[in-house]
């Protein structure tokens, strides 16, 4: 690998301090880190992280079901037990994988691994790890263009944003846009508002003329409504939680229906420690349809890639 790009933050890190009695050492550095804010990277052109390790065109096959899957990857912590589950059925052979909760090397790692092309939009550099934190798109398919969109609403405390990463994907000769997702969590933005966040994605896709893949953690299950009403189909409605009692992490498709016969999405259980979320997937029916040639357009990309 290359020498690694570090992105540039949009100003330092600001650590607000809680005044504290004199506790242990251990809960006032807690407590000084749950103050702590997040630095956005609000530029719409990047940074971008990309590289591709996936076979050429010639040894990719042309036609079959596709396999989603979408994985909250805990700040990137476990990045080989994470592999080492995305190795396994059923998430083996994936076609698209939107991971959540990742840094640069650790996308890096697990698309050299798998032989995968990938590109990733970091939203913010994370108080707690001090690294990039976004959203990634892993593709076994050709990824002809990419983009952030920016998600309104900042989280109440740290004031992070967040953004989804967009890709458009060269999938059997066929054009289709996938996005990676992550929205904020419960505590920090109220129900309406992360709704604003996914209606922002759904005005994103809208002039996009063929499919459309939406995958990742929407940290809350009624966002499948909005998506239904949408019009899109709600693939792991009803496959279990997928972090602690909750499930908060979905695949969602337009102008695309499940695999049959056989189940067509589900959850893995025994993740080994790889994250506090499973990861889920999905299975896609697949018939070439080709693709009006009208393709939205990205704004212009500042890009950071990765050498093989």
């Amino acid at each position: 690998m290359g020498e690694q790009a570090v992105p540039q933050v949009n100003g330092g890190v600001a650590v607000r301090r809680r005044t504290v009695a004199r506790w242990a050492g251990a809960l006032a550095l807690t407590a000084t880190l749950g103050c702590a804010q997040a630095s956005n990277l609000m530029d719409p052109a990047g940074p971008r992280f990309a590289a591709d390790y996936a076979p050429g065109p010639d040894s990719v096959r042309t036609a079959g079901p596709i396999r989603v899957v979408s994985f909250n990857i805990r700040f990137a912590r476990e990045i080989s037990r994470a592999t080492e589950l995305l190795r396994r059925p059923p998430l083996a052979g994936a076609d698209l994988i939107a991971l959540q909760e990742m840094d640069d090397q650790g996308v890096d790692r697990i698309a050299r691994s798998l032989h995968l092309d990938y590109v990733y939009y970091p939203a913010t550099i994370h108080p707690t790890t001090g690294k990039p934190f976004g959203p990634a798109i892993l593709s076994r398919w050709p990824i002809e263009r990419s983009w952030k969109v920016m998600l309104p609403h900042p989280s109440r405390t740290r004031g992070q944003r967040r953004t989804a990463t967009a890709a458009v994907l060269r999938i059997g000769g066929v054009a289709v846009l996938a996005y990676a997702v992550h929205l904020e969590t419960p505590v920090q933005i109220t129900p309406s508002e992360r709704e604003d966040q996914a209606r922002a994605i759904l005005r994103d896709a809208a002039s996009f003329p063929g499919p459309v893949v939406i995958a990742g953690d929407f940290n809350g299950e009624e966002i499948g409504l909005t998506m239904r009403r949408a019009g899109y189909r709600w693939l792991t409605e009803g496959v279990g939680p997928t972090v602690s009692f909750f499930n908060w992490d979905h695949i969602f498709v337009r102008r695309l229906a499940p695999a049959r016969p056989g189940p067509a999405a589900g959850v893995v259980r025994r993740i080994d420690g790889a994250s506090d979320h499973h990861p889920v997937w999905a299975i896609l029916g697949w018939t070439p349809v080709p693709t009006p040639v009208g393709l939205p357009t990205a704004p212009g990309v500042v890009s950071v890639r990765m050498n093989r």
